[in-house]
């Protein structure tokens, strides 16, 4: 039988992530000696701990059932007592937390809640791809926010148009930023509070790479004056825990917005698994060394890779969050030229910026998810191509 997918797949681009992926493999099965900086997963095991608090919840019976719902109270007041230790922003875990199969999951079926066909969505590019994927699929209309080297690579709230600003009905934002490592200060945090209270606009903020930090904390939309009134917050343990596998965060503030997310995900899925959840409470309750530890261990890697990436001649900042290097691309050569020398010459994987979004273009990411060791690798290997 021959098939035929919807329209709305037809639009879809390639999902840039799986893209890296099959070609990593392939020059893998070719015999090349792969560095990965590509995909942004960290590559240290979840701390022991973690894992022994999932490890003693999965022999209980009660968790080998359906979850259902926002998830275990105890998982929400985790988070709660998170938040208010972190940010010091009080959260109602009844009403204002809702959990999550990961951020990503989250985010995704955020439009399904909220966004109606003709609707406007507000998306920042070079940007992660689900914010546009979600848009596509609930047939709203994408209006990309450029994030530019000018203005610190954050969204310009100033330069989109009244017509658009009045038929948005979303608003994504993400500090620390992926890929750019832009962290926002209040002051865009408090301008983005204004803008959507002007404009009726819902803020959905993912900030999945907030204790990914080095010189300073990034802080939390909801701290601001308002915010509750307006938007919600994406959180995961992905990135903090090294927890991608497990497929556990959060969604919290405004408590109508959650709701509204949360009743689709009564009618999509049935919660996440309760063993996860009692693995995430540990993480969230339980001693915070192991994420200073990884903060200490990513310093070092941005250390030793940006400035090696300088004597080199890259021009490249160095981040100030998350664990990736946002670098200008060698004179001469694009985003997508840039990574196919790396790989054929290098055997280097890294994403191209213009797969993020047309702003990339000139931009190559790259993860800092492998060690020391292989970080000079891949630079010594860089130093000898000519470009």
């Amino acid at each position: 039988m021959k098939t035929r997918s919807n329209k709305k797949l037809e639009k879809l681009p390639p999902y840039l992530f799986v893209e890296i992926d099959r070609k990593k493999k392939a020059a893998m099965e070719r015999g090349v000696d792969i560095i990965s900086l590509g995909v942004g997963d960290p590559d240290r095991p979840t701390p022991a701990h973690i894992i022994k608090a999932g490890q003693k919840a999965l022999e209980k019976p009660a968790n080998h059932q359906y979850p259902f719902g926002a998830g275990l109270i105890s998982f929400r007041k985790a988070v709660a007592g998170w938040y208010k230790s972190r940010f010091n922003v009080t959260l109602d875990p009844e009403t204002e937390i809702w959990t999550l199969l990961g951020s990503k999951e989250g985010i995704g079926h955020f439009h399904l809640a909220f966004v109606d066909p003709g609707d406007v969505v507000l998306i920042p590019e070079p940007g992660y791809p689900v914010y546009n994927t979600g848009t596509i699929f609930t047939d709203g209309e994408p209006y990309f926010m450029p994030l530019v080297e000018e203005n610190g690579f954050l969204p310009d709230l100033k330069k989109i148009p009244e017509s658009v600003a009045r038929k948005a009905k979303v608003i994504f934002v993400n500090s620390p930023c992926n890929p750019t490592a832009a962290v926002a200060p209040r002051s865009f945090f408090e301008e983005l509070v204004a803008f959507a209270k002007k404009y009726g606009i819902i803020v959905a903020h993912d900030a999945a790479y907030s204790e990914i930090f080095y010189e300073e904390k990034p802080m939390s939309f909801l701290e601001v004056p308002g915010a509750m009134e307006v938007g919600v917050e994406f959180h995961s343990l992905s990135k903090t825990y090294n927890m991608t596998g497990w497929r556990l965060g959060w969604v919290c503030g405004n408590a109508g917005i959650v709701k509204g997310l949360g009743t689709v995900k009564d009618n999509y899925d049935s919660g996440v698994f309760q063993a996860v959840q009692e693995a995430g409470t540990e993480a969230l309750n339980g001693s915070q060394q192991c994420v200073e530890e990884m903060r200490n261990l990513y310093r070092e890697r941005r250390d030793v890779f940006v400035d090696g990436l300088r004597k080199l001649g890259w021009k490249v900042n160095k981040p100030k969050a998350t664990f990736y290097v946002w670098a200008r691309t060698p004179q001469g050569y694009g985003s997508e030229e840039t990574v196919g020398k790396l790989l054929d010459e290098a055997g280097i994987v890294c994403t191209p910026g213009n797969g993020m979004g047309p702003s990339g273009e000139g931009y190559v990411r790259f993860a800092l998810t492998v060690d020391v060791p292989r970080l000079k690798e891949a630079l010594g290997r860089m130093s000898k191509i000519k470009w």
